[in-house]
């Protein structure tokens, strides 16, 4: 996998399916094969490039640079410099610098490629798109310049596009796991999700050691309508794949001492994940010593990192790092209990536990399943997503942290909540990523628009780019039996203020599933719009209403289908409920569980306690 991220797309927990996808909007684990196009490097490079995997990232940075002293026009020196300064934030550097290497080389493809990777993760991605092209040109027998253009087409949500490339680089090379994901990602953006996961099984099937091929599948597999139990089969499955012997530490059994808690995430900045782990980080006890092992780049503008880099007590940057490396420094902190935010999601480092090394690993905020994987011991839940009853559907412990398992922290800036105009018709809404929209999802939002005569239903999806894309997202609301003239869809917007605005447009939130909504429930609800929440069979199918219930709304949540149609149906036919509701909701929220970062962080540590006094007592 390349570095190429494309900065400040806004992903939340309702995260896009692929990896592949995901890669291009936030991509934290690196592989130099993306860069560099097999011929030999000088043994100073090598060596550089070793301590950079190994966390020496300073040290690979001087030896560099002295090389380049000595050759200025290295164009292999110039390009792992680019890349050691990418990996320690500093993207205006390298993209200095690989901009020289194209004008010393225009028509070499490998360090064109390098500077298209290089723009992409600074979020330039029409500049990337025309550099990675012009790489495909010069050599159409180049497979990395293939992935990179697929990757970049991504992101700039041309599915259609990423797909040619894909082809053209499976072409060269079929087995591909990293062309496949990104292949999948294509598929998946075009709400073609059963051949993404066909695809993705292949990959799988082909390389059945690949650890990202593997968490893909897991991540797809929960926007499909299987039972729990097969879902939780495939993760036990899947995630075992892989395992190595454990190997966990020896540590200091005492259960009242400091605690040495980790916190394993590429998310820790203006992400999802960093919005619900803030109170984590803001009302600390003071028998913790935090330490963040960050896979994503630095970004300097992140005001949210910033604060998160304050409020830990020590922080390891750690994109470049192998797993190897990465075991080895969660040894070396002397962790008690590490905490992993991501599971199977993008900047996932699962496969970097197989060695326990840790003595306690759970899994939080960021995975709407079990994780699968024998390292991990506990996962952080509540009763409403996983009631009495599924630990049979986990590998790991359940640690229930009633009310609610995730704190929400809302968006600064948000526009005052405002209903729809008077003589606007009731409008549902739904802001979640298309891709969550399963057919029984569409057959229950037509039960709705069914009783509602005149009702009409915006949906707000990122897939919607084109004409095209617009089609056959209505293409599919039509099969479940929704008349297209009802439907109004919206793309991409370009700031949170603008798309949180797009509430005042929307009477009643309806929810998705089985995959439920996360932050797009939240968001909802602060802006005043009441989220119909069905209560599904497993724990993504369950977060809204958990999320609703501890906003302090429970008569929200449906437990059947006739349930949540009477419930969308009784609010749209009382227009002053739904005016009482938009005005007094925000300070409901405020005042809730949903919002109380102080109790939730209690909660929390001493569920972290908890953990840390069961494996001293053995």
């Amino acid at each position: 996998m390349g570095f190429a991220a494309a900065a400040g797309v806004r992903v939340a927990l309702d995260a896009p399916t692929s990896r592949a996808l995901r890669r291009n909007e936030g991509a934290r684990r690196y592989d130099e094969d993306l860069w560099f196009h097999g011929s030999p490097m000088h043994p100073a490079l090598n060596k550089a490039l070793q301590d950079a995997r190994s966390g020496r990232i300073d040290q690979a940075l001087a030896a560099v640079r002295l090389r380049l002293r000595l050759q200025p026009k290295d164009l292999e020196a110039i390009q792992v410099l680019a890349l050691l300064l990418v990996q320690s934030g500093r993207r205006d550097e390298a993209l200095h610098h690989l901009g020289r290497a194209v004008e010393i080389e225009p028509r070499l493809p490998g360090p064109r490629n390098n500077y298209g990777v290089a723009l992409l993760d600074a979020g330039r991605t029409k500049d990337a798109i025309i550099q990675l092209r012009r790489a495909c040109e010069l050599d159409p027998t180049y497979e990395r310049g293939w992935l990179g253009l697929a990757c970049a087409l991504n992101t700039a949500s041309d599915a259609n596009g990423a797909l040619e490339a894909c082809e053209r680089g499976l072409a060269l090379r079929p087995d591909w796991p990293e062309m496949l994901g990104a292949k999948a990602g294509a598929l998946a953006a075009g709400l073609r999700i059963d051949e993404s996961i066909a695809t993705l099984e292949r990959a799988v099937a082909l390389q059945p050691t690949h650890a990202p091929s593997r968490s893909d599948l897991l991540l797809m597999a929960n926007y499909v309508e299987r039972t729990p139990m097969e879902l939780f089969e495939l993760h036990r499955r899947l995630a075992r794949a892989g395992r190595s012997e454990p190997n966990p530490p020896e540590s200091d059994r005492d259960p009242e001492r400091i605690l040495r808690l980790g916190v394993l995430s590429g998310d820790l900045r203006s992400h999802s994940v960093g919005f619900f782990a803030q109170a984590l980080f803001h009302n600390r006890p003071a028998d913790v010593r935090t330490v963040v092992f960050s896979t994503a780049t630095t970004r300097a503008d992140d005001a949210l990192e910033a604060t998160f880099r304050a409020k830990a007590d020590a922080w390891i940057d750690a994109p470049s790092m192998s797993d190897h490396a990465l075991d080895a420094a969660i040894r070396e902190q002397r962790i008690d209990v590490l905490v992993e935010l991501s599971g199977h999601t993008s900047g996932g480092r699962l496969h970097a536990l197989a060695r326990k090394p840790a003595p306690v690993i759970v899994s939080a905020i960021g995975y709407p399943n079990t994780t699968g994987h024998p390292a991990v011991d506990a996962r952080i839940v509540d009763s409403t997503t996983d009631p009495a009853g599924s630990e049979s559907l986990a590998t790991e412990r359940l640690v229930r942290l009633d009310p609610c398992f995730l704190c929400f922290t809302p968006p600064t800036g948000a526009p005052e909540p405002t209903l729809p105009e008077v003589s606007a018709p009731i409008t549902f809404g739904s802001f979640n990523l298309a891709s969550k929209i399963s057919p029984g999802c569409v057959r229950l939002w037509n039960a709705v628009l069914s009783a509602v005569p005149n009702s009409r239903l915006l949906v707000k999806s990122r897939s919607v780019v084109d004409e095209e894309m617009r089609q056959r997202l209505l293409d599919m609301l039509v099969a479940g039996g929704i008349d297209a003239a009802r439907v109004e869809t919206i793309g991409y917007t370009k700031s949170i203020a603008e798309h949180l605005k797009l509430y005042s447009r929307v009477h009643v939130a309806l929810d998705t599933m089985p995959y439920n909504g996360t932050t797009t429930t939240c968001e909802a609800l602060w802006m005043g719009v009441p989220v119909v929440a069905r209560l599904g069979e497993r724990h993504a199918a369950r977060v809204s209403a958990s999320l609703v219930k501890a906003a302090g709304f429970p008569e929200l949540v449906a437990e059947s289908d006739e349930d949540f149609v009477r419930i969308a149906a009784t609010l749209a036919a009382d227009r002053a409920r739904l005016g009482a509701f938009r005005e007094s909701a925000r300070s409901t929220i405020a005042a809730s569980p949903l919002l109380d970062a102080s109790a939730y962080a209690h909660r929390f540590h001493a569920a972290m306690r908890g953990l840390w006094r069961a494996h001293c007592a053995g």
